[in-house]
């Protein structure tokens, strides 16, 4: 199939647009690719001391040219998606005894979960935490002993501060090996009913106490589809994962059969063998606009229009909001899984899942079916699925057509024909908006602006019943220089209940919303922030706002407002406590969102 001529276009914009960053990005892979097997450089006494603890392998890595693999791991046994790596180094070191090779783990990297700090303090350390874990990573990886590399990790920030630092050490092969969904516990409907039953006062905590336990109850990725799952979807798509590994539940036997046959994947990618393919080969602008395509046909999380940005910039790749809105505007909303349907993944796996979609991609010419990926052929190959046949690890040709065309229907009859990404730009700044929850008639709101700089001041709003009338709501001063961005998801029950009183209601905010943001419109991302005198901060209640997301637009309709003085806000409660004293230069250092919000420049 010929490659749809706006996926050719947007890849072709975003070589030209990076090649004075990805040049010297691959000369300093190739230099480094040049140097040889790491440990070879190493001194006796560095040797001695990498290997001192090794145990029965100590002899194979100090005498013989067995690859070496790394384990980064984001294991704790707090996050749900997490605790599943406390058995992967036993089984990836016995996976790898098998063929001769060694593993160590390398250095572990932190990992916190959204879902815990969400609505509290500590969600103002969250996005910050991506380039914490991406230099922890690197720190592990520095020791130069390691001849490849796995990485274990799931959740929000956590991928792509591990992809990040795969790519700072783009010379060496990574296979990202994930844990899985849990299995599916209460629906998400149910859950959500139930939220906003307590957020009306219809029920008390221990019916939500007793609701959220029936939904989170066991180990794995929470299974509503949020930045979680979109990660995992992404690594499928760009070629990271092994075909058909992001949704088997964990602690399986196909579980842990794939995660044997991907560490000795990983070793077999190595410069050591006659399969050399480093992540830089693999994580090319083709890669990303792939990966791309895949956020906006399954209808993914929003929180990865920062993310893959910084991911990408790493690999000196520069992606921008238009690009997604581009490649959103042809490609067809295959998927509805909660929050923009009633399904969990583990349904969408069920009914042909990643495999049945990126056939139907791929034959659409939506799709760059030629890039490198570690399963060692072109994407082509991840249309197959995993199975345990006698006990043996192979792959069969996935699902032909979709078991279930309430939750994945083909290229020809989508949900509806554009993604499920939209970029904003007017008078009021830059933003993005998720429409893929979003219904038609909710998608252009014209309202008087209520303005808050702080959530807890919109819930007590709520409370007192000022909320009224048709409105945008405007929480400003929560961008990543103010306060790290945090998401404000605890906002969504309220907004979704005045929605349902039939009031037209939007959200507009410099922070972030989450991979869980649904039916009620959310501008987020709002560029320039407020904390930087963007136009944002001189909004005051009673002025007219448009946020077109059909249009692409977000307009301040009242007269004047460029005149006038940028609002202020004392932020000084959300520079203590609970560590965030610390990361004061993350603040002051930190680029704008559609940069990427990093602070490693760009």
């Amino acid at each position: 199939m010929t490659l749809h001529p706006t996926i050719a276009r947007v890849t072709d914009r975003i070589i030209t647009r990076s090649r004075a960053t990805r040049a010297p990005y691959l000369e300093r892979m190739a230099e480094a690719r040049a140097r040889g097997p790491a440990r070879a450089h190493l001194s006796c006494s560095g040797q001695a001391h990498a290997y001192a603890a090794s145990g029965a392998d100590k002899d194979r890595l100090a005498t013989t040219t067995a690859g070496n693999l790394g384990i980064v791991t984001a294991y704790n046994d707090m996050l749900s998606a997490h605790q599943p790596f406390e058995r992967y180094p036993g089984l990836i070191r016995d996976a790898l005894r098998g063929i001769g090779g060694t593993a160590q783990v390398a250095g572990g990297v932190p990992a916190m979960c959204d879902g815990v700090t969400q609505g509290e303090a500590g969600m103002e350390l969250s996005l910050f935490s991506r380039d914490v874990i991406a230099l922890a990573a690197s720190v592990a990886l520095s020791h130069a002993t390691f001849d490849a590399a796995v990485f274990l990790g799931v959740c929000d920030k956590i991928v792509p501060g591990l992809v990040i630092a795969a790519q700072a050490f783009g010379h060496l092969p990574a296979v990202f090996l994930p844990a899985g969904p849990m299995e599916s516990g209460l629906s998400n409907d149910a859950k959500a009913k139930v939220r906003q039953q307590f957020a009306t006062g219809e029920v008390g905590r221990d019916a939500l106490m007793k609701a959220e336990m029936a939904a989170y109850h066991g180990p794995g990725t929470c299974t509503f589809y949020g930045t979680a799952n979109t990660n995992q979807m992404l690594m499928e798509f760009m070629g990271l994962h092994l075909p058909g590994a992001s949704f088997v539940t964990p602690n399986t036997a196909l579980r842990d059969a794939l995660t044997c046959e991907g560490a000795r994947r990983a070793l077999s990618l190595s410069a050591l063998g006659q399969s050399y393919t480093p992540v830089c080969d693999i994580l090319d602008e083709r890669a990303f606009v792939n990966g791309i395509v895949g956020l906006n046909a399954t209808g993914g999380s929003t929180n990865l229009l920062i993310h893959l940005i910084a991911m990408a910039r790493a690999g000196g790749i520069v992606l921008d909001w238009q690009d997604f809105s581009d490649l959103s505007g042809v490609t067809p909303l295959m998927a509805r899984i909660y929050p923009n349907g009633l399904a969990d993944v583990n349904h969408f796996h069920a009914a042909g899942g990643l495999g049945y979609m990126i056939g139907e991609l791929l034959a659409a010419g939506l799709l760059h079916p030629d890039t490198k990926t570690v399963a060692g052929g072109g994407l082509g190959l991840y249309t197959q699925e995993p199975r345990l046949i006698s006990d043996t690890l192979t792959w069969t040709e996935g699902a032909a057509q979709s078991l279930n065309d309430k939750i994945l229907r083909p290229v020809s009859d989508p949900f509806q024909a554009s993604g499920g990404l939209v970029r904003l730009a007017g008078s009021l700044g830059t933003a993005v908006m998720k429409v893929s929850a979003v219904a038609p008639e909710h998608r252009v709101i014209e309202a008087p602006v209520r303005v808050f700089a702080d959530q807890d001041d919109v819930k007590a709003a709520f409370k007192a019943g000022t909320l009224t009338g048709d409105l945008v709501v405007v929480v400003r001063f929560q961008g990543p220089r103010a306060n790290g961005m945090p998401e404000l998801h605890s906002l969504t029950p309220l907004l979704s209940i005045l929605q349902g009183r039939g009031q037209k209601v939007a959200l507009v905010t410099d922070g972030r919303m989450s991979g869980a943001s649904g039916k009620v419109p959310a501008a987020i991302h709002v560029c320039p922030e407020a904390v930087d005198g963007g136009a944002i901060a001189r909004l005051r209640d009673g002025d007219i706002l448009r946020v077109d997301a059909v249009q692409g637009t977000l307009e301040v309709v009242t007269p004047g407002i460029a005149e006038r003085p940028a609002a202020t806000a004392d932020l000084s409660a959300h520079q203590t406590g609970l560590g965030r004293e610390l990361f004061a230069t993350f603040r002051q250092t930190v680029g704008a969102a559609d940069s990427g919000a990093s602070i490693f420049g760009g």
